[in-house]
């Protein structure tokens, strides 16, 4: 019985020699030590023998088990290790070669003109206010001072979800919303998109974006209007910039005024963009109408303020020399990253 279990120790350590996986290794472990294994079968046959016999095979066993276990040990680290240069290997990296060029995105024109906005009144003092895209009749039309009979109200001009529900056509059904939820005075900002039955063309889109912008203070006038839009405008276009008032009609504003600049490309000399007017429209604004305060609950006898809309689509087209607003919409990566 010991000159098997030299035997064994020598096959062992041979067969291990020649082991190249570690699914090798396991095998030969299974073979030798495993329930079944070769040593395990020395241990149970010693249940025959004598006491002395019985201890000096058992120690000679244990002996060899340890020997063979330690060859394994030794040859998985082995094998390991060679594994793992041989993958380091396959894996090196030449520091060298050029890399891979991440593809940077842009925002979109549309995006940057609202955030360039925003940024200009958040300077100001102003914060940022949301209204949903569905809203009440009340709060797009009636809140807002607009007679039975206006244009707007119109299936041909609005998007009715029911008598009483319309996807709003201007973000200035916020502002009631604002007034009912906000405690004056406040100053706040209001993008957001709109929606028209308009026949897509070059200046035309059935969905936009506008910014309102709406006050309510005590002794709010229309100076504070004006400057407040000649700062925007000078802050937007350029630090030379001029803004002309001219007098128009709103049923939420009274007084109101359409606001024209002076045209950024040719300085007012007249030129394409400005149709050789030298100004260029961009936005409607006015004081308040008392009736829209009294339909938001404000104490009209206590407070003013003013409301400003514009079109985030007409002035990105004026500020980038855009001539087709369908561009902004059929997402081709060429046009946009043109703004980068």
């Amino acid at each position: 019985m010991q000159e098997r279990l030299k035997k064994m120790l020598e096959e062992a350590r041979e067969q291990l020699s020649a082991a190249n996986t570690e699914k090798e290794a396991e095998e030969i472990r299974i073979r030798f030590l495993g329930k079944k294994g070769q040593i395990t079968e020395v241990l149970r046959s010693m249940g025959k023998l004598a006491p002395e016999e019985k201890k000096e095979l058992g120690k000679a066993a244990n002996e060899v088990k340890e020997k063979i276990a330690a060859a394994l040990e030794e040859r998985a680290n082995a094998i390991k290790e060679r594994v793992k240069l041989e993958k380091l290997a396959a894996e090196t990296i030449d520091v060298t070669e050029p890399g891979v060029k991440e593809k940077i995105g842009v925002k979109h024109p549309i995006t940057q003109v609202i955030d360039e906005i925003t940024d200009i009144f958040r300077s100001m003092g102003y914060s940022v206010y949301e209204g949903p895209d569905i809203d009440t009749v009340f709060n797009t039309f009636d809140g807002l001072n607009a007679p039975a009979t206006h244009p707007a109200r119109d299936m041909s001009d609005t998007f009715y979800i029911s008598k009483d529900i319309v996807i709003r056509p201007h973000t200035s059904s916020a502002e009631i919303r604002a007034e009912k939820e906000l405690s004056p005075p406040y100053m706040i900002v209001i993008p957001g998109r709109c929606y028209r039955c308009d026949t897509p063309d070059a200046t035309h889109s059935h969905t936009f974006h506008q910014i309102e912008m709406m006050v309510v203070g005590e002794d709010i006038t229309m100076a504070d209007l004006k400057g407040t839009l000649d700062l925007m405008a000078k802050k937007l276009f350029g630090p030379k910039t001029m803004t002309k008032f001219r007098p128009h009609h709103f049923p939420f504003t009274e007084p109101s005024a359409e606001m024209d600049v002076s045209c950024f490309k040719c300085g007012g000399k007249g030129c394409n963009v400005c149709k050789g007017s030298g100004w260029i429209e961009i936005l409607g604004c006015g004081m308040t109408h008392p009736h829209v305060h009294e339909a938001g609950g404000i104490d009209t006898n206590k407070y003013t303020g003013f409301a400003v809309g514009m079109g985030v689509e007409r002035i990105a087209m004026l500020k980038y020399g855009i001539d087709d607003i369908r561009l902004l919409y059929e997402n081709d990566t060429r046009f946009i990253e043109q703004f980068k």
